[in-house]
């Protein structure tokens, strides 16, 4: 009888993670800017020059892919997985506007994934409730795949489930939500049978564009929620403060016998910086504390686009987070002032930023080293670190009707990488650029071959 064995991504700790061989390819999904055109598309990179090996279209326009995922990950080794035994073989691609779901296999060919399946809107609204499919994680008993409104685009929004083989939608998580309402981001400390959650806005504040009343009427999402991971019960409301607006990634440490994490919130609107607020558990309570702040910019209204002109200033806009496997290096997208920045957070409680790179950006439009004399806009935006954490690679786009205001001459898409140093200070790779100009499209979330820092969590230390 032939030994079943774990699929070889699957690692049952994060060190052991960071052994992996280097990867070699990265998914990147791709969106059209005109929404009614042509169809979004999945974009295959080779990562050792940046070529892009393939592009596949999806089946109608107006998708907007966004954030996806795996199907299964290192989970699948917890003690209580059913699953164990399972293959990390397939991308699970939401549509943010559709709310159409894509599933690719990546197994036999991985340079040309093949679309098997496509779970049309209407049945993930006839069995969830929920719309607009936004983060794609692989749990221990189920994908998990948050929505940020219902049918209609108001509130709640939530997270739902797809059986781990057919891929059907299962239905609502929560069985008690409490007071939760607005929705976004959600990770776990499996450990600790938690699930955090975070909070952007319904679908109708968000798909319009940005807000300025909105903003200084404070209704975007500003809180934290904590649920039971079992029982699927809401148990606490952590408020960060409704200055400081959207609060959004969600970067639990990977060692599951720690209780922190990290959370950005874009914009506060009293001073137009972003913040970084470290969550942790104590005496029995989940708190969180503001750890990190990036101020504005001081510009000159001419080069602002119509919201910040009379702000005179270029606010951050930190859209995304990426924490390496270690839990040693965060790594922050500005991409409102072009600007990835490195933050040690060994200490959670007492981060150093030990590098900056900067690219594109509202104002500066600086240069990539590839194409020195070329201002690129857009900037640091969705960021994925390597397993090793050693190299980190990003893209420019955050969500088109969002970077329509903010960069109004039109997103030129590119894909670039920073390599890590052992002091945790980074530098941009001069051979490593990925332009998109030629397709047209723009390049939001990554995905790497084999698993990255924020696609796997792990139940032993």
């Amino acid at each position: 009888m032939p030994l079943i064995q774990p699929d070889p991504t699957f690692y049952p700790s994060a060190r052991e993670a960071m052994l992996a061989p280097p990867e070699e390819l990265a998914y990147v999904a791709l969106l059209d800017p005109a929404g009614d055109g042509r169809p979004d598309g999945l974009a295959t990179i080779d990562l050792s020059d940046g070529t892009i090996i393939d592009v596949h279209d999806m089946s109608v326009p107006g998708d907007e892919l966004h954030h996806f995922g795996w199907n299964v990950c290192s989970a699948a080794l917890c003690p209580y997985a059913p699953h164990p035994h399972v293959e990390r073989r397939y991308l699970v691609l939401p549509g943010l506007r559709s709310s159409r779901i894509y599933i690719f296999d990546v197994k036999d060919d991985p340079r040309h994934p093949k679309l098997v399946k496509t779970i049309e809107p209407e049945t993930v609204f006839k069995k969830t409730g929920y719309s607009r499919p936004h983060t794609v994680h692989c749990g221990t008993d189920a994908i998990y795949v948050s929505a940020l409104g219902n049918v209609n685009g108001d509130a709640p929004g939530g997270v739902f489930t797809l059986d781990h083989d057919t891929f059907e939608p299962k239905g609502r998580w929560e069985s008690d939500r409490g007071p939760q309402r607005l929705h976004y981001d959600f990770w776990w400390h499996l450990g600790h049978d938690t699930m955090i959650t975070s909070e952007w806005g319904t679908p109708n504040q968000i798909e319009p564009g940005p807000s300025l009343e909105l903003l200084v009427g404070r209704r975007y999402g500003h809180r934290l929620h904590v649920w039971d991971l079992a029982r699927r019960r809401h148990l606490q409301e952590i408020d960060l403060g409704d200055q400081h607006q959207m609060a959004l990634e969600l970067r639990p440490a990977h060692d599951p016998t720690k209780t922190h994490g990290f959370v950005n919130t874009v914009i506060n609107v009293e001073d137009l910086s972003a913040n970084i607020f470290t969550w942790y558990l104590e005496d029995g309570l989940w708190k969180a504390r503001k750890t990190i702040t990036i101020p504005a910019e001081p510009a000159d209204p001419d080069l602002l686009p119509e919201p910040l002109k009379q702000f005179g200033a270029v606010p951050p806009l930190v859209s995304d987070i990426s924490l390496t496997l270690d839990d040693r290096i965060l790594l922050v997208s500005a991409w409102g002032t072009g600007e990835l920045k490195a933050y040690d957070v060994s200490d959670p409680f007492a981060p150093r930023e030990t590098g900056s790179v900067r690219i594109g950006g509202i104002v500066r439009r600086d240069a990539h080293p590839a194409a020195p004399d070329r201002a690129l806009n857009g900037g640091p935006q969705m960021v994925e670190a390597s397993r090793d954490g050693r190299r980190v690679y990003f893209t420019n786009s955050l969500y088109r009707s969002w970077d329509d205001v903010f960069y109004p001459d039109g997103i030129s898409s590119w894909m670039a990488k920073v390599d890590i140093a052992a002091d945790g200070s980074i530098a941009l790779d001069p051979g490593f650029f990925v332009d998109f100009a030629a397709d047209g499209r723009r390049a939001h979330q990554i995905r790497l071959q084999g698993g990255d820092s924020s696609s796997d969590s792990y139940c032993f230390p």
